[in-house]
């Protein structure tokens, strides 16, 4: 398997990416995660949508908390051909309590803890954590990979903007 140094840091550690560069144009990966009631879904299951993946190192830390919170946000102004997913490694039980505490109700949470098939196939598992990398994947309606953007601090938040014009771009 592929991996990456020297363009993300956690806690200005450099760290590394095990999966694949994508780039856009890139067809999106299959993958395989579940959600909140441990139904497995894998991209077939978002077809015809237009999709931010927004992978996140833990729902249970506090940038990870305002990014979900903000896109839950944002995803408010969006038509229904527009699907905002947040994927990380915690338990999809975890997942579930938070999203009730949170009060998220636009944006969907998918857990890769059984086979860490979206950090992998989107290039985004960090090696030396176990957890997700920071990145924003959109995805065309089509399932190509139209902007992506790799948080370069994983403590930081994404450019929110940037995304949201890139969805835009695509409406």
């Amino acid at each position: 398997m592929e991996e990456r140094t020297g363009s993300v840091t956690f806690k200005g550690n450099l760290i590394t990416l095990v999966g694949p560069e994508l780039k856009v144009g890139d067809r999106a990966p299959d993958f395989r995660v579940v959600d909140t009631a441990l139904a497995p879904l894998a991209l077939a299951d978002f077809a015809g949508k237009i999709k931010i993946f927004s992978a996140v190192p833990s729902l249970d830390t506090p940038v990870c908390d305002m990014e979900t919170r903000r896109f839950n946000q944002e995803a408010a102004t969006l038509p229904d051909s527009v699907v905002v997913l947040t994927v990380s490694l915690d338990l999809p039980f975890a997942q579930k309590r938070w999203c009730g505490a949170a009060g998220i109700d636009r944006v969907r949470t998918l857990s890769d803890y059984q086979d860490r098939s979206f950090g992998l196939s989107y290039g985004v598992l960090i090696k030396e954590l176990k957890l997700l990398s920071r990145s924003i994947f959109v995805v065309d309606a089509q399932d190509t990979i139209r902007y992506i953007q790799h948080v370069p601090e994983v403590t930081t938040e994404p450019d929110y903007g940037a995304v949201m014009n890139a969805v835009k771009g695509l409406l």
